[in-house]
């Protein structure tokens, strides 16, 4: 999941009223109060939700673990009676091995004595030798500082010591602070493996200091695929410490795979709208996590949420304007397989793709209301929305130029509205791609009122009267 964005323009709650004249009469309040009092009386998306973490666990892409999450979702989808598809994708198949890690040198070490690190793959590793490889620790705190110890730098093991901005978390900036953070992960090894470094390690990105190690994706290259991992909070800092004593030297094991890629699929359940049928609103997840735990957070909160939506809707024998489109894409994590398959699929008719909304921020805390990628003149068409939202204390609507969601970034480049939930993100990071990423941190009511957001949104864009735009050309 990648969270981001400044806010570029805020409509705040105090300006439900304008524009609802033009709205309100495509959308019947009463209707949209049900479809927000059925959500929040249902238990139907957390019963999912315990299915996919509990039974199945971690869904890495081209695991089995994935492939029965597809069937699974498939499953209870028909068994709603939407028309189920599965789109073929072709998804990248990397596996973890063993992975440890001891200082072996120091100064000031007793005789004898080693220190273990708690350290965990990046997906894309590369290996180590099976016996593993022992080699001095440089380390740095940013990029320029990576290049002006260039010259230290080969025949070494790379450490991006860089902590994680709570502070920024905890006032609503979580999405920045993960950034600045995942940048090391994402860019360093490269960077380091082309300054000729044996091995990179980054301190994990993530809030809680509880010896977590914290998983993501690395861009590393064939043929320059250096082992690369990440070390809990805790160990980084320790290596920081002993490196003011003197060098350290580490010993390290990791034996990820690449294997060919693997088939997967895309899983898509439709309700079939009714005079604008050709027309598609899409509210989707991505169903791949890592493999340190089953995921909850990230995304399996995202996938039934929207499962959830055609649940409710279901329920009430509702009948939309315009399809109303359930995915749950396949290979976000690890590349995006999932939404540029679609995309590509979907190119040439993209001005049918009404509008699309992604979950891909986790229920770890509360829902507030609605992210909308639409131009400022559009604002004012939501004000009913954000009216029925007001109940429940999630009327915010923020617009924002760009949104950038995983899945959907490409579709959103083409001129696609886009619209993700505006959610309390200030936790979310102690769980993100961490072994603590497991079902009992989702908050039954969190995940009800989640779903009654996304239910509403979504019955309102299948069937407002009025276009709501496409994306401005000089934001493409």
């Amino acid at each position: 999941m990648n969270l981001r964005k400044p806010v570029l323009s805020v409509l705040a709650v105090s300006l439900f009223a304008i524009g609802g004249a033009q709205a309100a009469e495509a959308i019947d309040p009463a209707t949209l109060a049900t479809i927000r009092d059925t959500a929040l009386q249902s238990d139907w998306a957390y019963q999912r939700l315990e299915d996919m973490t509990d039974l199945i666990g971690p869904r890495l892409s081209g695991s089995a673990g994935a492939a029965a999450a597809v069937e699974q979702v498939a499953d209870a989808m028909r068994k709603l009676g939407a028309k189920v598809t599965l789109q073929p994708v072709k998804v990248p198949h990397w596996v973890r091995g063993e992975e440890k890690a001891q200082l072996v040198e120091y100064a000031g070490r007793p005789k004898g004595v080693t220190q273990n690190v708690v350290l965990t793959a990046l997906g894309g590793s590369g290996a180590t030798p099976a016996q593993g490889l022992t080699a001095p620790v440089v380390i740095v705190r940013d990029f320029d500082e990576l290049k002006a110890k260039a010259a230290e730098v080969k025949g070494k093991i790379v450490l991006f010591d860089v902590a994680f901005d709570q502070g920024m978390a905890d006032r609503g900036l979580a999405g920045p602070a993960y950034g600045r953070g995942s940048a090391f992960r994402t860019r360093g090894p490269a960077m380091a493996a082309e300054l000729g470094a044996v091995a990179a390690l980054v301190r994990s990105v993530g809030g809680a200091d509880f010896r977590l190690t914290h998983t993501g994706l690395t861009r590393l290259e064939d043929g320059k695929r250096i082992p690369a991992a990440a070390v809990t909070a805790e160990d980084a800092m320790l290596m920081s410490r002993l490196a003011k004593r003197g060098p350290i030297t580490m010993k390290l094991v990791l034996t990820p795979q690449t294997l060919p890629d693997a088939d997967s699929y895309n899983v898509i359940a439709d309700i079939p709208g009714t005079d604008k049928a050709d027309e598609v609103v899409i509210v989707s997840g991505h169903l791949d996590s890592w493999d340190l735990a089953t995921g909850a957070n990230d995304d399996a909160t995202g996938v039934t949420a929207s499962m959830g939506v055609l649940e409710t809707l279901k329920k009430l024998k509702l009948q939309p304007r315009r399809t109303i489109r359930m995915v749950a894409w396949m290979s976000e994590e690890v590349g995006g397989a999932g939404g540029a398959t679609y995309h590509k699929a979907n190119k040439a008719t993209l001005d049918k793709q009404f509008a699309a909304i992604e979950t891909d921020g986790g229920v770890a805390g509360r829902t507030f209301g609605v992210l909308a990628g639409v131009r400022p003149q559009y604002e004012k068409l939501f004000a009913p929305l954000q009216s029925a939202l007001v109940p429940i204390g999630a009327g915010v609507l923020q617009r924002r130029d760009v949104l950038g969601a995983g899945d959907l970034h490409a579709m959103e480049a083409d001129g696609v509205p886009t619209f993700e939930p505006l959610i309390d993100t200030s936790a979310y990071f102690n769980y993100h791609h961490t072994p603590a990423d497991t079902f009992d941190k989702v908050k039954p009511e969190d995940l009800k009122r989640h779903v009654a957001v996304l239910s509403a949104l979504t019955w309102y864009l299948a069937n407002i009267e009025q276009p709501i735009g496409r994306a401005p050309e000089q934001f493409r």
